[in-house]
């Protein structure tokens, strides 16, 4: 089945362009574009101070393609120096800053990085024998703005590398079409505007906090308040301080936040909660939306297609679903490692086509996910007959019991509906004679006993013999990666173990 999301041609802009051309339009206007604790950053002062930074950066000597490692503890430097990188025309990267100094270095050596601006004032510029140039922001010398007015849609505008959960992070290029293309197909899909203000708690360095969260909040005139070090706890000040309409996370960051609050959010302005980059439970979503008492749109997508292909209407969300199609992308379901369409309301590999997907790899050559013009995903999934996409399970995460597909995904939302569980996983692990079979990782709610005998039965019940989990792991937590997806590859190693070594 292909589902086509068309409209008018994008604009054949460079980023560079459209954000100089925003800042400027909503500046004229009198608009807040950052709010940074008591200090509210017009679009004026913003483009003062990326104009600013773009002429120290090409004194440093960074000029058009180079990439650029970004690595900053503050987010309001952040946003200006990766605005100020796009200005000279070179390539940012943004990387965690909490990664040892020697893991970022050899993650952007890797993607052709030669430089690295940080706001850690005790580093040397050539930390641990790097031949990367690293800068401190205190280093940067006061220049005249410049701007690369030359740029155009096709160079390079920034590498995002993957969240790393099936291997080292690849590092993927993406091109200033790219980028617009993500930014429109956002603000199209969920009408955000001038009135509209954002609370930014998720890193900069994760492709929905820099694309869906800085990007197109500021070609859109928004507001966009930051929070450095988003705790669970902070939720509910950061709420009534900043009055956002809009908030952004992963069902880890919503779940936290209920902990906190005892499942009652003042919700204060919000009109619009929005969650992706993992799966989320259909009883999580309603807790949610019980709690804040407004809409939670999930999304779906990933850093080789820049960020976002899907989103549910903010007035039309389906619980399940992970949305329609943004403008200007292409969604397709074909057989799992094949090229013919499925259809008929059928799974089938999740496919993404159109001007959103990466130029390639960077520091993995030999790894080509996009084919005859289609980004395999892997993920599958199928659409019902209004276009909205609902996920099944990805193709590597299928556990083959006995030569039976089943589906971790399906065995999970079973386990997570009993409210005694609070979190949950399930992995393959090798198996003598069936190949492979299920355990379940599992997180209790505190204070309300669950026996592994009545997990069992609840999916034996509702699935079959063979959903069964094989092993019944409860744990105190699951185990993540940096920018909040269970770390399945963790558990996997961890259930390959002795049952005598198991937690």
């Amino acid at each position: 089945m292909y589902l086509w999301a068309e409209s008018e041609e994008l604009p054949d802009l460079s980023l560079t362009a459209l954000i100089g051309e925003a800042l400027a339009r909503h500046a004229a206007a009198g608009h807040i574009a950052l709010l940074d604790g008591d200090d509210a950053v017009t679009y004026s002062n913003l483009a003062e101070a990326v104009a600013a930074m773009s002429g120290s950066l090409r004194v440093s000597g960074i000029g058009r393609g180079d990439i650029t490692g970004l690595s900053f503890s503050g987010k309001r430097v952040g946003i200006v120096a990766f605005l100020a990188a796009l200005r000279v025309g070179a390539c940012p990267c943004l990387i965690d800053p909490r990664l040892p100094m020697a893991t970022r270095t050899a993650h952007l050596t890797s993607a052709g990085a030669r430089y690295l601006l940080t706001d850690e004032s005790s580093l040397s510029r050539h930390q641990g024998g790097s031949s990367l140039r690293i800068t401190r922001m205190d280093e940067l010398a006061d220049a005249c703005p410049f701007i690369d007015d030359e740029l155009g849609p096709d160079d390079r505008a920034m590498v995002q590398f993957t969240s790393g959960s099936t291997g080292m992070p690849k590092a993927a290029l993406l091109s200033h079409r790219n980028l617009v293309c993500n930014a429109i197909g956002v603000m199209r899909h969920t009408g955000i505007g001038p009135q509209d203000r954002f609370l930014h708690v998720m890193p900069l360095f994760h492709t929905n906090g820099i694309n869906n969260q800085v990007i197109a909040p500021l070609l859109a005139g928004a507001s966009i308040a930051l929070s450095d070090r988003f705790a669970a706890a902070d939720a509910q000040d950061l709420i009534d301080r900043y009055r956002p309409t809009i908030m952004t996370g992963v069902p880890t960051t919503y779940s936290r936040i209920l902990e906190h609050c005892g499942g009652q959010i003042r919700a204060g302005a919000l009109r619009l909660l929005r969650c992706g980059s993992a799966p989320i439970s259909a009883a999580l979503h309603e807790e949610i939306e019980a709690a804040f008492g407004v809409p939670l749109a999930v999304s779906y997508g990933l850093s080789e297609a820049t960020c976002t292909s899907t989103i549910n209407p903010p007035s039309a969300r389906r619980i399940g679903s992970v949305g329609t199609v943004l403008t200007h992308q292409t969604v397709a379901l074909l057989e799992p490692g094949g090229t013919q369409p499925v259809g008929g309301g059928r799974e089938g590999e999740v496919c993404i086509g159109g001007p959103s997907l990466m130029s390639g790899y960077l520091n993995a050559p030999g790894e080509r996910p996009i084919v005859d013009g289609w980004l395999r995903t892997g993920d599958l999934g199928r659409f019902d007959e209004d276009g909205y996409l609902s996920l099944t399970g990805r193709i590597k995460d299928v556990i083959i019991r006995g030569g039976e597909n089943l589906s971790p995904q399906m065995i999970e939302e079973v386990i997570l509906a009993d409210p005694s569980v609070a979190a949950c996983c399930i992995v393959g692990r090798t198996h003598h004679d069936l190949g492979e079979v299920p355990v379940a990782f599992i997180v209790r709610v505190p204070g309300i006993p669950l026996e592994g005998e009545a997990v069992a039965q609840r999916v034996r019940t509702r699935l079959s013999r063979a959903h069964v989990p094989q092993d019944i792991w409860f744990v105190d937590e699951l185990p993540e990666n940096a920018v909040g997806k269970i770390d399945r590859k963790a558990l996997r190693k961890l259930c390959e173990r002795e049952p005598e070594s198991a937690p």
